[in-house]
């Protein structure tokens, strides 16, 4: 099996016999792609987000149609609200602003598939993932009962998938027992089982207007040291009736991906590859520095072969319109 009877450069050298023996491949099944939808009437630039906008419904519900026409089968919608509480209120508002676009894209393109972030902190006065005592500590059990009204208003309105993110214990069992009391039991969750507290999330916190007021989400989020408490966190959340599992953010934890996929094979896996990688991207090849085409296709094939199903990134439209390989 030594050299020279086995040369390896004998598969890579062309482009064609390199396609044909490539073992990880993207496409556009593969992209859930995210909306900020806001009250305003006008869209609004996310300074550092290059390309990436709040979005007026009106202009959400032609983001979502072009999407779906390129061949984006998925999306997941952030809200910002036209008034922040202590208890995030607007969050579980049957007449709110997720609720609303729920209802109206899924009207506009009714084939998409719609997910809904569950989650408080870009609606909380304090900008924390819940229910915050004197102390400024947040109170878990009480977070799940208004993550049941949360998650109920977006299955009544019509979202596809719920997807909470502030990492609490037992919100998927919450969330499970909330649909499935309310006849929807069919409505699937797609948990952030393993979310660290990560510094990648800073651009996303001006593009959703969620920064913490004080402090930071330790206590909730996971350490970024760890790894084996991922396997814990994501077990939990697939006995408490988890249908997808998710690992955020994504780039700078492919070992994670690589070790969840392993272990739980039989679950649909995402990535989310945050705002922060997005936003490095998109400064270096500003600067000239990187081709930003190649190194954000290099990206999602490192997120995909690490072993994720579904790949949640900003960058999905402009991969689809760029990437001259893509057949849809």
């Amino acid at each position: 099996m030594n050299f020279p009877k086995m040369r390896p450069r004998r598969l890579r050298k062309n482009q064609y016999i390199r396609d044909l023996v490539r073992q990880t491949s993207l496409s556009a099944d593969d992209f859930m792609y995210p909306i900020f939808v806001t009250y305003e009437d006008h869209k609004r630039p996310i300074q550092s987000m290059p390309g990436i906008f709040q979005l007026p419904l009106e202009e959400a519900k032609k983001e979502a149609k072009e999407a779906f026409d390129i061949g984006i089968k998925s999306v997941i919608l952030f809200g910002i609200p036209q008034k922040k509480d202590e208890f995030g209120s607007c969050a579980y508002d049957e007449n709110g602003i997720i609720v609303k676009a729920i209802k109206e894209i899924k009207d506009f393109v009714p084939d998409l598939i719609v997910a809904a972030d569950a989650c408080f902190c870009e609606y909380t006065s304090h900008g924390h993932c819940g229910v915050i005592d004197k102390n400024g500590y947040l109170l878990n059990d009480e977070t799940l009962e208004l993550l049941k009204k949360e998650a109920y208003v977006y299955a009544k309105a019509g979202a596809d998938i719920i997807a909470p993110s502030g990492m609490i214990d037992g919100m998927v069992g919450a969330i499970r027992e909330a649909l499935d009391e309310n006849n929807f039991k069919d409505t699937i969750i797609m948990a952030y089982s393993a979310k660290y507290a990560s510094s990648f999330y800073g651009p996303f916190r001006e593009a959703a207007q969620s920064a913490p007021a004080f402090g930071d989400r330790k206590s909730y989020q996971m350490d970024y040291a760890n790894a084996y408490e991922a396997i814990k966190e994501i077990e939990l959340d697939i006995e408490e009736g988890a249908d997808i599992i998710m690992v955020k953010p994504a780039l700078s934890y492919l070992d994670i991906i690589r070790m969840v996929k392993d272990r739980f094979f039989y679950m649909p896996l995402a990535g989310y590859s945050v705002s922060g990688e997005y936003s490095l991207i998109k400064a270096a090849a500003q600067m000239g520095w990187v081709d930003e085409q190649k190194i954000v296709d290099e990206v999602l094939t490192s997120i995909k072969r690490a072993g994720c199903d579904i790949i949640i990134t900003y960058f999905a439209k402009e991969w689809i319109k760029n990437n001259s390989l893509l057949k849809i």
